[in-house]
């Protein structure tokens, strides 16, 4: 059985969407693809038939590079007011049985779940586990125990924005096999060890929103969100060189640095303004714009930090697509502090941070597969035989290249 799992991210931006396999363990990368949104202010969805058409559009690519239709996925919800509730659950486990299987774990989590009308359940992410009143693990599976009890935090969302989601992706044909929020995903792309052991923040820096998420130990307790992103900057370029917005963004990204720390005033590049005039754009002063609003953004994310918790952070990350630009990291450290990073994707074949929130919800859709036992994919047998005839295909055709040498160097690493 091949392990096959499609996230999608619907951003205002862009639209993510991200195929992996697991095998043996490991996850490796199918398909990867970025297309642009339209009807969509915020991550909510504006225009039903914009957005319905750009979904299908961005689906349809994918579809192309994998060879399979896509008819199952994780979607991400915005995380507009969602809420981070503490709950409890417990059972009686029959003596026949003895010891603590995934069906427990199910069991654990479905009576944790507090239903409210206004409100959907996203997740909910256990805690730890207490056997027999005692003993608190993080992992009970097949220990020996009579009553078992978890803590945990529920998830909840607005139900217009988990729905409209849905609704949207239905529309097309695809169902949503499970909902997460794009902070759970941010946190899940770079866990490690060290981060279960310690309080941290990570700031998504998006199209239009920035979103600042705080965990502890490895679980999400709080977040908020700042209406300004990637966006406002491309509008300052705009302004000031009297360019459209789709040259300001290619300027921001291909041109500007995130910090005047490395600019060179003579290294220049030549647009055509909106009033049809040639004018050259120095390196330095363009990078003084970017650093300029990406200083306001990252100081209003420390404010909200501020307001979220008074514990000290042992970590910040940096993630989203603005988090790709060269020498942001002076700039995050001149506001946030020395104990700043910004984040690195550990996928083969995808290093681009605005994938963070579609990597990491996969993994913490496996991860909670495992914990209750569940052994599962998005793709039939039917369809495994299909994606395995593709790739075959791929590889051959790629071997009779120079980049067939770089693929086998990679491939040997699984």
């Amino acid at each position: 059985m091949k392990h096959v799992y499609t996230s999608v991210d619907i951003g205002s931006d862009s639209i993510k969407i991200v195929v992996c396999e697991l095998f043996q363990n490991k996850l490796n990368l199918l398909a990867a693809s970025s297309f642009k949104s339209q009807g969509i202010k915020k991550g909510l969805i504006t225009n039903v038939e914009l957005a319905s058409k750009a979904l299908k559009d961005a689906i349809s690519s994918v579809e192309e590079m994998v060879g399979i239709k896509i008819k199952k996925v994780i979607a991400s919800v915005p995380s507009y007011f969602a809420e981070y509730n503490v709950v409890k659950s417990e059972i009686e486990i029959p003596e026949e049985v003895g010891y603590v299987t995934g069906e427990h774990i199910s069991e654990l989590i479905q009576r944790a779940s507090v239903r409210r009308e206004d409100r959907e359940i996203v997740t909910i992410v256990p805690v730890d586990f207490r056997i027999n009143d005692q003993l608190v693990v993080k992992d009970p599976i097949g220990k020996p125990v009579k009553k078992l009890s978890m803590r945990g935090i529920m998830v909840t969302a607005h139900k217009k924005s988990v729905y409209s989601v849905i609704g949207l992706l239905d529309l097309i044909g695809v169902e949503v096999v499970d909902i997460s929020l794009n902070n759970i995903g941010d946190l899940w792309a770079f866990k490690n060890k060290d981060i279960d052991k310690k309080i941290g923040v990570i700031v998504n820096i998006g199209a239009e929103t920035t979103n600042i998420s705080l965990y502890n130990k490895g679980i999400i307790v709080k977040s908020a969100v700042i209406n300004m992103g990637g966006k406002n900057i491309d509008n300052d370029i705009s302004y000031m060189y009297k360019t459209d917005s789709v040259t300001a963004n290619k300027l921001k990204h291909k041109f500007a640095l995130a910090h005047k720390r490395n600019a060179n005033v003579s290294d220049t590049y030549e647009i055509s303004t909106s009033v049809e005039d040639k004018l050259k754009i120095n390196q330095f002063e363009i990078s003084e714009i970017v650093s300029s609003r990406l200083e306001e953004i990252l100081n209003l994310a420390k404010k909200e930090l501020n307001i979220l918790t008074s514990k000290r952070i042992d970590y910040i990350i940096i993630t989203g697509g603005t988090s790709n630009m060269p020498d942001i990291e002076y700039v995050a450290t001149d506001v946030l502090g020395k104990n700043v990073s910004i984040g690195s994707i550990k996928l083969l074949g995808i290093r681009n941070n605005k994938y963070s929130s579609c990597v990491g919800n996969i993994v913490y859709f496996i991860s909670g597969l495992k914990m209750r036992g569940k052994n599962y994919s998005m793709i039939n047998n039917e369809e495994a035989s299909e994606l395995a005839t593709v790739r075959k295909s791929s590889v051959e055709t790629a071997k009779e290249t120079m980049l067939g040498k770089i693929y086998e160097h990679f491939s040997s690493e699984y």
